[in-house]
C-alpha cells in the first residue's frame, strides 16, 4: 500500500518506522530540511513533497499535524483522498470532513509508547476500514476499534493520558525508596523492573487478584495499601480519567 504522511513529526516518524518495510511511503511537509531529516531516520527510502497544492487524490493519507494547524494544512491540499487517517487529538470526524475531502475517515489515537512500538492505539470511524486500520496501527503496538467517538475520547483519557499518570506513580515510588535511604539510580532501576514485570502479569490476571496474591495478613503490602486507600488513590485515578475526558469534550 502507498501511504502519505502529512506532517513530519514524532508520531509520523514512529508510524513510518513501523510501516516502511511493507509499504511505500511519501512524507509531505512545509520545510524541506525537516523532510530530509525525517527520511534520514528511516531504514528505507521514502519520497518527500512540499505541501503547497499537494494532490491527495485517491491516496491513503495519515494526518499527523498539530490540531490547530488543520485548517491551514487543508488549504494547501487538493484532491480527494481514498482514506484519511487522523491522529489529531480532540478533532472530531465532522471537522475533518469539513476541511479535507476523502472517501473514508478514521480517527486514531496512539500514545507515547509508539516510539518503542508498544502503543495502545484506539480507532474509530468508517467500519469498512476497521481491518485496514488495525493492520496499519498494529505496526506500532496494539489496537482497539471502538464504536463511537465518545468511546474514543474516553479511551484517549486512559491510554493517551495514562502514560503521564503512570509516570507520576513511577516517580513517586522511586522517591519513596530514596526517602528511606536507597540510592536514586538503584530506586529507578527497581521501579523500571517493576513496571516491566507487571505488564505480563496484568495481561493474565485481574488487578484485584494480583493485589490479593501479594497481600499477606498483617504484612508490608497490606500496610502500604491501607495508606494508599486512606489517601484516596482509587478516587484520584477515577477523577483523573473524568477530568481528562472532559477536556477532550471541550476541545471537540
Amino acid at each position: 500500500m502507498r501511504l502519505t504522511f502529512i506532517g513530519p513529526g514524532r508520531m509520523a516518524l514512529s508510524l513510518a518506522k513501523g510501516l516502511e518495510e511493507t509499504h511505500e511511503l511519501t512524507v509531505v511537509g512545509r520545510d524541506g530540511e525537516k523532510l530530509l531529516a525525517f527520511t534520514q531516520q528511516l531504514k528505507k527510502h521514502a519520497k518527500t513533497a512540499l505541501i503547497q497544492k499537494y494532490d491527495i487524490e485517491g491516496q491513503t493519507v495519515i494526518l499527523c499535524v498539530k490540531p490547530h494547524a488543520l485548517e491551514e494544512v487543508a488549504k494547501a491540499l487538493k484532491g480527494k483522498a481514498d482514506t484519511l487517517y487522523s491522529v489529531l487529538a480532540g478533532t472530531p470526524l465532522e471537522k475533518l470532513k469539513k476541511h479535507i475531502k476523502a472517501q473514508h475517515y478514521v480517527r486514531a489515537m496512539p500514545n507515547l509508547a509508539a516510539e518503542s512500538f508498544a502503543s495502545m492505539t484506539s480507532l474509530t470511524g468508517d467500519a469498512v476500514k476497521e481491518e485496514e486500520a488495525k493492520t496499519l496501527f498494529e505496526s506500532i503496538g496494539r489496537t482497539l476499534w471502538l464504536g463511537s467517538e465518545k468511546e474514543l475520547d474516553i479511551a484517549t483519557a486512559v491510554a493517551g493520558s495514562g502514560p503521564a499518570f503512570l509516570a507520576m506513580v513511577a516517580e513517586a515510588l522511586a522517591d519513596g525508596a530514596v526517602r528511606q535511604g536507597l540510592k536514586r539510580a538503584d530506586a529507578r532501576h527497581l521501579v523500571n523492573g517493576l513496571f516491566h514485570g507487571f505488564a505480563p502479569l496484568l495481561e493474565n490476571h485481574h488487578p484485584a487478584l494480583l493485589k490479593e496474591a501479594v497481600m499477606s495478613p498483617g504484612g508490608t503490602t497490606a500496610a502500604g495499601c491501607a495508606v494508599l486507600e486512606k489517601n484516596g488513590i482509587r478516587y484520584a485515578m477515577i477523577e483523573a480519567i473524568e477530568k481528562a475526558y472532559g477536556i477532550t469534550q471541550k476541545e471537540s
